[in-house]
């Protein structure tokens, strides 16, 4: 397909093509536990390594003003601006068995600690605690970390303060997927997402660099709607002369599988650190693309705070999203929060600091100590990223260590 009317179809310098494959509510009964053990039982996770390349809020270099401890607040989690928070990212593990050549070198594997499962337990607990609706679990590719059933099943027993039962996702790969998502429902979680950047497979097994592995998502993507795991979404990460020729093709599969395929415009949070505006495929391309061959009517959001703009097709089979933070920015209506795999709150993807909640865990705080602290953090979420100004700065970490 030809790009946009004025726009060069360049090829990006890791384009699939140009690469051979690489062969080769009541109280949740744990944290009651964790309680009654706090005074004299040391936890046994290793405590998280402060990387050299990255600040956090606890150990950036010169003097530390005074933390001040923020009351716990009654209901609702809300920022300096007046944003409720309620949507809760976690990170279990940085490990990924996929290669994805825009996302990782491949020369580099985990490099931060993972908690406990007992830990994160207690920490999403204190986050529900305080107004968190929804928390999705994330990686690098969570289905790797042993006992992620049983973390689903103690999350699904978790309820909000006002009583209804938590929104629980997960982000995954899908490679382990055929296997796991019968358990995962049954275990209590409710929605699953696959991330999926081309739709025919020599093209997806050179972005992977895993061969066989488009069969073994595709399996993976039928056992989760077969498991009831929807509304089951599919999201490709869009980069200009890269998999940009893989619209089209995305549109006839959301309708073919009954699934909704969500685009995402390419950001700064790769590990390769290639990002430059021309990459990116903004929304109004992608929309009149589709348009030529599948007329797209606008969906109305769900919520305020919905990333996605909906569209849905013509004659009413199939939906797709585009998720457009570099174009047309979404940071006002931001309800989100991040704790990563070793225990760090990110108020915002492109934070430059981090903060230490399982530092405070591990040195012995109570549980409204570690709710007072998230609730100091929140209060100065960003009010927005600064993606394509001058004097923007990448996170530390790329999107495989923060979790997606």
């Amino acid at each position: 397909m030809d790009g946009a009317p004025g726009i060069p179809r360049t090829r990006h310098p890791l384009h699939p093509t140009s690469l051979a494959p690489d062969i080769p509510c009541t109280r949740h009964p744990l944290l009651t536990r964790v309680r009654e053990k706090q005074s004299g039982v040391a936890l046994n996770s290793p405590m998280a390594a402060v990387s050299p390349n990255f600040a956090t809020a606890d150990h950036a270099p010169g003097p530390k003003p005074p933390v001040e401890t923020a009351p716990v607040p009654a209901a609702r989690l809300t920022d300096g601006l007046g944003r409720v928070i309620h949507d809760l990212r976690v990170s279990i593990t940085d490990r990924c068995n996929y290669k994805c050549v825009y996302c990782r070198t491949g020369e580099l594997g985990a490099q931060f600690p993972e908690l406990g499962i007992d830990e994160y337990l207690r920490l999403i607990g204190i986050f529900v605690s305080l107004g968190i609706t929804k928390v999705r679990l994330t990686g690098g590719e969570p289905l790797l970390r042993p006992g992620i059933v049983k973390l689903v099943q103690e999350l699904a027993r978790l309820h909000t303060p006002n009583g209804e039962p938590l929104d629980l996702a997960l982000t995954t790969n899908g490679h382990l997927l055929d296997g796991l998502a019968e358990p995962l429902k049954a275990a209590g979680l409710r929605r699953v997402t696959v991330s999926m950047d081309a739709v025919d497979a020599p093209t997806f097994e050179r972005i992977t660099r895993v061969p066989g592995s488009f069969s073994a998502v595709l399996a993976g993507i039928r056992a989760a709607r077969a498991a009831g795991l929807e509304p089951l979404k599919i999201n490709c990460v869009l980069l200009r002369g890269f998999n940009d020729d893989q619209i089209e093709g995305f549109a006839h599969f959301a309708r073919q599988e009954g699934v909704v395929v969500r685009f995402i415009e390419f950001m700064p949070l790769e590990e390769g650190r290639l990002w430059t505006p021309e990459i990116v495929v903004p929304l109004a391309e992608i929309v009149e693309r589709i348009g030529r061959v599948l007329p797209l009517v606008k969906l109305e959001p769900r919520e305020a705070s919905e990333t996605a703009r909906r569209y849905g097709f013509e004659d009413g089979i199939g939906e797709i999203g585009i998720i457009a933070p570099v174009s047309q920015a979404f940071c006002g209506a931001c309800s989100r929060v991040r704790l990563t795999s070793d225990g760090k709150i990110r108020t915002c993807l492109f934070s430059q600091v981090e903060h230490d909640l399982y530092g405070r865990l591990r040195g012995g705080a109570s549980d409204a100590e570690l709710a007072g602290y998230i609730a100091h953090v929140v209060r100065g979420k960003e009010p927005r990223h600064h993606i394509g100004e001058p004097g923007f700065l990448k996170p530390s970490r790329s999107m495989v260590h923060i979790g997606g």
